[in-house]
């Protein structure tokens, strides 16, 4: 019979592989330098190899074209200056200035950095939608709408584990 202490326990466990998976990625990111990143043949990496270098949940939406549940991620509220950047290569993305509150529990900005955002049709949801992925490793980072504020109008609502945070 499972008792709450076994449900605690195996909770407690479970935080404890995610912080670990977690703590992994950021001591092997700190490692690499910017030669082996820009070295990277980033288009032909298996997809074991990808499994090795993202968390779980970075693989399904980067790799997977996943979406995390809203208002799950931190940076969803993240004020600070600084750059967001692809969580699969470090690619720059979007700058913070670019960020705003669209109220939808994802990380929306109203442009990208120019040339480092490439876009497809998604019909995975009977509709056709504009998603988007980071240019140089193709990972899946959202999509973009005709709704965000001026001066474009459009909205790229990002998943937040898709990105990587580099203050300034």
């Amino acid at each position: 019979m499972l008792t709450r202490r076994d449900l605690a326990l195996g909770a407690g466990a479970l935080t404890i592989a995610a912080c670990t998976q977690t703590q992994n990625k950021a001591e092997a990111a700190e490692t690499k330098t910017m030669t082996e990143l820009s070295n990277t043949d980033w288009a032909n990496m298996s997809e074991r190899e990808w499994q090795e270098q993202l968390t779980d949940m970075e693989f399904r939406v980067l790799r997977k074209e996943g979406t995390e549940r809203p208002f799950s991620s931190p940076l969803n509220d993240n004020k600070a200056e600084g750059t967001y950047v692809c969580a699969g290569c470090q690619l720059p993305l979007f700058t913070s200035d670019m960020k705003f509150d669209s109220g939808t529990g994802w990380p929306s900005f109203f442009t990208v950095i120019e040339g480092n955002v490439g876009e497809k049709v998604d019909r995975k949801l009977f509709v056709a939608r504009t998603e988007y992925h980071c240019k140089r490793c193709g990972g899946h980072q959202g999509h973009v709408f005709k709704d965000g504020p001026q001066p474009t109008g459009l909205r790229y609502c990002n998943n937040g584990v898709a990105l990587d945070f580099i203050e300034s």
